[in-house]
C-alpha cells in the first residue's frame, strides 16, 4: 500500500517539474521585415491617447500591413498551467490566425489552432472544434483588435478606428465589426503613459453565449525588432481569479508576406 501511495506522489512530483520547463522558442520567421514607411502623428487624439503614441513613437508612426508575433508563456486549461508557445499571425485590422502549444517536460502536449479570416472564426481546441457561430465571431472580432496591441501604429491609422475621451487616463476605442463597431474601454498608466489596460464585453462560450468582462492586461512594454510591444501581458476573464494566457514575446516581424501563412494550420 504504501509503495502504490509513494508511486503517485513521485508520478505527481515529475508532473510538477514537467509542467515548469520552459520550452525551447519556435524558430524565427523566415521573412525578413522590409523598411517601414512612416507617416506623421495625428493631431486629433484625445489627451491620453496622444501622450500614450507620442511616447511609442515620436512624431512619425509606421504604416502595418501584417504581423508575424512570435513567443512563449504560460496558459491555463482546467485549472492547470502549462508552459507554452505560440505563433499569432495577422493581416494587420482584418483576421488572423493563432497556433498555441501546452508543454510538458518541453513537448507539445495539446495544440491550438484558431482563426478568424473573411469575418469568420473558428477554434480546434481540445474540448472540440467550433465554426462560423455568432459569439465565435464576435469573440474573435474583439480578440483581433486586443491583440493590435502588438502593431498598435494601426489603432491611428485605419480609417474605420475611432477614439472618444473619457477622462484623463481612459478612452473609449471604437473599432469595425460586421458594419457596426465594438467598443473598448482602453486605461492608460499615469506614470508611463502607457496602455495599462484594455476591456469589453465578450462571449466566452462558443455555444450559448454570454457575455463577461474581459481584460487584456499589460504588465510591460519590451522594445522587439524596433517596436514597442506588451510583453508580458495577459488575457483574463474577470469572473477569474487570474488571466488565464500569459504571454510573452520573443519575435515581432511586420509587412511581410503572410497571404497564404495565415490560411494554413500549425507552425
Amino acid at each position: 500500500m504504501y509503495w502504490i501511495l509513494g508511486f503517485l506522489v513521485a508520478i505527481i512530483g515529475a508532473l510538477a517539474v514537467g509542467l515548469r520547463i520552459r520550452p525551447k522558442p519556435f524558430p524565427p520567421f523566415p521573412q525578413a521585415q522590409p523598411a517601414l514607411t512612416t507617416v506623421p502623428l495625428r493631431s486629433d487624439l484625445p489627451p491620453p491617447v496622444d501622450r500614450c503614441f507620442k511616447t511609442v513613437f515620436g512624431e512619425r508612426v509606421p504604416l502595418i500591413t501584417s504581423a508575424v508575433i512570435t513567443g512563449r508563456g504560460k496558459l491555463t486549461f482546467m485549472g492547470i498551467t502549462f508552459e507554452g508557445r505560440w505563433r499569432f499571425t495577422h493581416i494587420a485590422g482584418h483576421g488572423y490566425r493563432h497556433y498555441m502549444e501546452a508543454m510538458l517536460f518541453g513537448q507539445p502536449l495539446m495544440r491550438v489552432n484558431e482563426q478568424y479570416l473573411d469575418g469568420i472564426g473558428h477554434m480546434e481546441i481540445p474540448v472540440g472544434t467550433f465554426h462560423d457561430t455568432p459569439y465565435i465571431n464576435s469573440a474573435a472580432n474583439l480578440g483581433l483588435w486586443a491583440e493590435t496591441l502588438y502593431l498598435p501604429s494601426l489603432f491611428l491609422t485605419d480609417p474605420r478606428v475611432r477614439w472618444a475621451g473619457v477622462d484623463d487616463v481612459t478612452a473609449h476605442l471604437y473599432v469595425p465589426y460586421a458594419g457596426g463597431e465594438q467598443c473598448f474601454t482602453v486605461v492608460f498608466d499615469p506614470q508611463t503613459s502607457l496602455i495599462k489596460h484594455m476591456e469589453a464585453l465578450r462571449h466566452r462560450d462558443a455555444v450559448k453565449g454570454g457575455e463577461i468582462l474581459w481584460r487584456c492586461e499589460v504588465y510591460d512594454w519590451q522594445t522587439s525588432n524596433g517596436a514597442c510591444v506588451p510583453s508580458p501581458s495577459g488575457a483574463h476573464w474577470m469572473d477569474q481569479k487570474s488571466a488565464w494566457l500569459r504571454p510573452e514575446v520573443d519575435e515581432v516581424v511586420y509587412n511581410v508576406d503572410v497571404q497564404q501563412y495565415i490560411r494554413q494550420q500549425g507552425l
